[in-house]
């Protein structure tokens, strides 16, 4: 759908009025008919299942068609299965506790004022990520739970499906008597839509971008309202000289390719040179399972199929069935690497060395650090948020994975019995 410059400008001021208007509906809304409509959009979601997954398939072949592949295309795509998880995640998101109104500090002052901070929604969320169409459920139904209203812009390849699901998560806010302009999907292709929405101050509260480095770079030269920022995610699995063999081989594989397409999934494998002898079944069973291997030159010399990285290849986030191999100086080594090439989002030891392992959560600055598991756990719902529109990378929190939790600010609740400051 494209719209004349004057006409997009329009849409989206009414965009944001109509969220405007339902912030203020949604931040007095009960926790019981905020859950309801997450409750019932997940019932639409399965009764609209042929339609939906009827709109996917004009998004993949129309992708195909302009030469998108791989994992590009893998992310894009939905099934039955994961139209079940779309489903299932809103019901997860449903069934968390309401952010809204908790209390998360009160104390008296000797003069007798009675102090609470209690959490309170930002307002209104908009929401800019690629075409990945599970977010637009997830995204929509997070800004739901923390009484946020939302305007989302899915990436153009998961236009078609991205309107499909937010036509049943429509069907949830009417059948809990909320305002379906609640969550609002910017109705145009056009780019210039991201441009707008980055400059409509006091319409929106806070941009969350979800993608590439081209795009977070885009939304942070160009907004004019605060973001969250989520990263690419360059992670890492480091295999330590105490690592346990088994588990070390266990959790790369994982790591890389449970799925290799989401910002989870480790994109460089270091090892101490000290554990090298593992190297050989790590390589062998990565290769099986049909990624390629590119590494430094010790590396080479442990497996003649693994081809040479380059510089860039440690600053790559692949995104593919591909993994980059450097040989350390232990837990320093890997460290280092980490600090100089990372993204800051996931990173992962394999040790049983107590004392390595706490020097790793410790040093290494990124917004999740594991400890013998994969890095594919860097996920909302894995850390029991039901979803996440993002982990944010950046130092200012929120940080990691933004649920319904994160999406909230907080102010204070002063009561008194007739003080006067003096």
């Amino acid at each position: 759908m494209t719209l004349l410059r004057n006409d997009l400008a329009a849409t989206m001021a009414q965009l944001g009025r109509n969220a405007r208007e339902a912030a203020a509906v949604l931040a007095l809304a009960s926790p019981k008919a905020k859950a309801e409509a997450l409750r019932e959009a997940a019932k639409a979601v399965r009764a609209r299942g042929a339609e939906i997954l009827d709109a996917n398939r004009q998004d993949t072949e129309a992708a195909t068609a302009n030469g998108i592949r791989g994992a590009l295309l893998d992310r894009l795509a939905l099934d039955p299965k994961r139209l079940e998880g779309v489903a299932k995640g809103l019901e997860d998101i449903a069934a968390l506790d309401d952010p809204i109104g908790r209390e998360l500090a009160r104390w008296t002052r000797p003069n007798g004022l009675d102090i609470a901070r209690v959490c309170v929604p930002l307002g209104v969320v908009g929401i800019i990520y690629e075409s990945r169409p599970n977010v637009t459920a997830d995204a929509g139904a997070i800004a739901l739970k923390s009484g946020n209203a939302a305007i989302l812009r899915g990436g153009s390849e998961s236009f078609h499906s991205s309107r499909a699901l937010v036509a049943a998560l429509g069907d949830g806010l009417r059948a809990a008597g909320l305002p379906e302009a609640a969550i609002q999907l910017v109705p145009t292709r056009d780019r210039e839509a991201v441009g707008i929405m980055l400059g409509m101050v006091g319409a929106i509260d806070i941009i969350v971008p979800r993608g590439g480095s081209s795009l977070i770079d885009r939304v942070q030269k160009e907004s004019r309202i605060p973001v969250i920022a989520h990263l690419e995610g360059l992670c890492h699995t480091y295999v330590d000289r105490a690592a346990d063999p088994d588990k070390a081989r266990a959790i790369v594989l994982n790591a890389k390719m449970r799925r290799v397409s989401i910002c989870g999934a480790t994109e460089t494998l270091l090892v101490d040179r000290s554990a090298k002898a593992q190297l050989p079944a790590i390589l062998a069973d990565l290769r099986q399972a049909g990624c390629e291997l590119r590494g430094d030159p010790e590396t080479m010399a442990l497996d003649p199929g693994v081809s040479a990285a380059s510089e860039e290849d440690w600053r790559t986030e692949y995104l593919d069935s591909i993994i980059a191999v450097r040989l350390v100086d232990g837990v320093a080594g890997a460290i280092e690497h980490i600090e100089r090439y990372g993204s800051h989002h996931t990173d992962a030891i394999v040790t049983e060395d107590e004392a390595t392992a706490e020097r790793f959560l410790k040093e290494v600055d990124s917004a999740i650090v594991l400890v013998n598991a994969s890095t594919q756990f860097a996920d909302g719902g894995e850390f029991g948020m039901g979803a996440e529109i993002g982990i944010s990378t950046q130092r200012l929190p929120p940080r990691g994975p933004v649920g319904a939790a994160e999406l909230t600010t907080y102010k204070y609740l002063v009561r008194g019995t007739g003080q006067v400051r003096p």
